[in-house]
């Protein structure tokens, strides 16, 4: 089955004290490229998730978000800064020693007057361990992937028909080029007889050998064999490759390159009104289904 680098999922789920969305969308690209936005507080789970991505896909530019809340805040934890505090006591016992040598009396400080002193008192959270709800995330990404795998496999379904019906159409038009090559090889003969004769009639003493190899070497020019013949080998060798299971993307962009190398001969060596608009309908269909290629994984 032909599976296209588009592809689109989403998902939501909940677990160890927490839920969280997935989104996970991809387009083509030459290998792939995985970017990911997760939440960094929840250790190792990015690189878990690069390799379970890694394994699960063979290009394509990849997009991951995955958005985490707690099903409920913690608790603050409040901490006195011991350094700060000794720093603070001291800095007050400097300044009522000042003031009593002045002969001003300060009104002493309470407690919580010390507690609003900058850097006295740190709040935090507590120490977590993430390693449950990476756990739980990780588990729940293989139903994301099959849902991520089914939307390319939808795409790539609809691009087997398309690019197998644009097969269909360049083994068509291959035909008709062999069919007006054929033509075209009967009216070159008789142009050439034609031309023979009025240069035997102008030239009594013409070298007959000379005027041999030069038929010959017009033949080889406009010779179109051999192009069709490889077309023909292009055009099977395609039909198979949109058979095989797995990732072949990469060998229908060298075969594409195959295709339009032998089209633009075959227009080259026309020398007819029909075989030319033949090849410039192939260089077409060959350009729309490399277009359409560029999605293959």
């Amino acid at each position: 089955m032909t599976h296209s680098m588009t592809g689109f999922a989403t998902r939501r789920g909940q677990g160890a004290g927490a839920g969280w969305i997935w989104d996970l969308r991809s387009v083509n690209g030459k290998g792939l490229d995985l970017r990911l936005r997760v939440p960094d507080w929840i250790d190792g789970l990015e690189q878990a998730l690069r390799a379970e991505l890694g394994r699960a896909l063979g290009r394509g530019n990849v997009s991951l978000s995955l958005r985490v809340t707690r099903d409920a805040p913690e608790a603050e934890v409040l901490r006195l800064n011991q350094a700060t505090l000794r720093a603070v006591l001291g800095a007050l016992a400097t300044v009522e020693a000042a003031a009593m040598e002045t002969g001003v009396t300060l009104t002493q400080p309470s407690p919580a007057d010390v507690l609003t002193w900058r850097g006295v008192v740190e709040s935090g959270g507590a120490e977590e361990d993430t390693a449950p709800l990476r756990a739980a995330i990780l588990a729940d990404l293989p139903p994301l992937l099959a849902d991520f795998a089914a939307s390319r496999a939808a795409e790539g379904a609809a691009l087997h028909t398309v690019i197998a019906g644009q097969i269909d159409r360049i083994a068509e038009l291959r035909a008709e080029a062999a069919a007006q090559a054929g033509l075209r090889g009967t009216r070159q003969a008789e142009a050439l007889r034609a031309q023979v004769g009025r240069l035997l009639e102008a030239a009594e003493a013409a070298d007959e050998t000379r005027l041999a190899q030069e038929l010959a070497l017009i033949v080889v020019k406009t010779d179109v064999t051999e192009e069709l013949d490889r077309l023909a080998a292009h055009v099977e060798a395609a039909r198979k490759l949109l058979a095989e299971p797995g990732s072949v993307g990469r060998k229908f962009d060298f075969l594409m390159q195959e295709f339009m190398r032998e089209a633009n001969t075959l227009c080259s060596k026309a020398q007819d009104i029909g075989l030319t608009r033949i090849g410039l309908d192939l260089k077409t269909v060959i350009d729309q289904m490399r277009e359409q290629v560029q999605n293959v994984e």
